[in-house]
Formats: structure tokens, sequence, C-alpha cells
């Protein structure tokens, strides 16, 4: 399973860090790999998010100083559910009970220890489907209304 993986310049070690530990999966990467050059962290999301709905990729990761405008952006795209995640256990409710098929990190404030947890929850975290799918569904067709 591909990963997309992007981050602006603020987010370019923690990304280094994700790719390192997690070895075995096959990244995509979208991302910035210069921190001392300034970039819009909503070009980045579009890539990732754009590898997601092509099909090239299963899941994506954002990155960025607060993982906020990331989560932002990616959500503008339809068939993106983005969460911004900063524990394991929201970790695993994005995946378990939302579907979600984009991980949004903080680099400012998370530290590479717990970033780790992070990512390893919800990589191994399956949708529940049942009564969650209800309600997944019940977001697709507010996608639609707009």
């Amino acid at each position: 399973m591909k990963i997309a993986i992007g981050n602006d310049h603020r987010g370019v070690k923690l990304k280094h860090v994700i790719q390192a530990h997690f070895k075995d999966r096959v990244f995509q990467d979208v991302g910035s790999n210069h921190p001392e050059e300034k970039v819009d962290y909503p070009d980045f999301a579009k890539k990732v998010c754009e590898s997601i709905l092509s099909g090239e990729s299963k899941l994506g990761i954002l990155i960025c100083g607060s993982g906020i405008g990331m989560s932002m952006a990616a959500n503008k795209f339809h068939g993106i559910r983005a969460a911004m995640v900063w524990n394991p256990e929201v970790a695993k409710m994005s995946r378990q009970h939302n579907d979600a098929n984009v991980l949004c990190l903080s680099s400012d404030f998370t530290d590479e220890k717990k970033t780790l947890e992070i990512v390893e929850t919800w990589l191994n975290t399956e949708f529940e489907g049942g009564r969650h799918k209800n309600r997944v569904d019940k977001l697709k067709e507010i996608e639609e209304l707009t």
C-alpha cells in the first residue's frame, strides 16, 4: 500500500523521521525537502490529495507547523477525510469511526516519539464500518451539495 506524504518547510525533519522509522512502508514523497525555503502548505496538501483521488496512493500523511492548515486544505477535496491528530487515541478513532484517509500532523507541537506512535496507530487501524459507515456516507452526501 502506497502512502503519499507531503509537508511544507516546517515539516521536513518530521517527514524524514517518519520515513526512516517506517522503512517497510512505500511512501510517495511529494513534500518539500528544503527547511530553509519557505513554501505554501496548500500546494503539498493538493499533491497528496490528488495522489489518493487518482488511486496512486491509498492513504496520505500531511505535516506542517500546526497541522491545522494542512487539514483545512485537504478537506477541500471531495473524497478526502483529513484528520488533525495529536495523540494515538485520536488517531485510532479517526480511522475506526471516520475512515480518515489523510493524517495531518504538527511538527511544532507533537514530539517525534509521540508522532511515531500516532502514525503507527493510524496505519494499523481499520475502519469499523457498521453504524460509522452511515455517518461517513452522510459526509459524502454533504460533499455532493458543495
